[in-house]
């Protein structure tokens, strides 16, 4: 069983930066993939990042690729997304998750119905 608690979000001007953290419970969390996922109003939870159990391997959405740094700390059991250059359509509510298995394809990292854990969420607002 793995807990997942977001932090760092907030408002922030269009152009400004954000880093969200997802800390995590459990030994085995640096087994797992980790994604990060959004939900802004009145859409669905759609994708945003996500992160191999090493930190070897990343895979962005395209709306965020150069924009978006998905990166991890094994030793502290934390994921990070570091938000660049924001934009007002980046405004939504941040979710991270997390699957027991190292498997790494697009086909599987992508979709949330393969994600066993969430966290609560934490709600990224970007002001033009």
């Amino acid at each position: 069983q793995v807990q997942l608690v977001e932090s760092g979000g907030g408002l922030v001007q269009a152009g400004g930066s954000l880093r969200l953290s997802c800390a995590a419970s459990g030994r085995t969390f640096s087994s797992y993939t980790v994604g990060w996922f959004r939900q802004a109003p009145g859409k669905e939870r759609a994708f945003v990042a996500a992160i191999s159990w090493s930190g070897e391997n990343t895979y962005y959405g395209d709306s965020v690729k150069g924009r978006f740094t998905i990166s991890r700390d094994n030793a502290q059991n934390t994921v990070y997304l570091q938000m660049n250059s924001l934009k007002p359509e980046d405004t939504a509510v941040y979710y991270c998750a997390a699957r027991p298995a190292r498997t790494w394809t697009i086909a599987i990292v992508t979709p949330q119905n393969n994600y066993a854990y969430w966290g609560q969420g934490t709600q990224v607002t970007v002001s033009s």
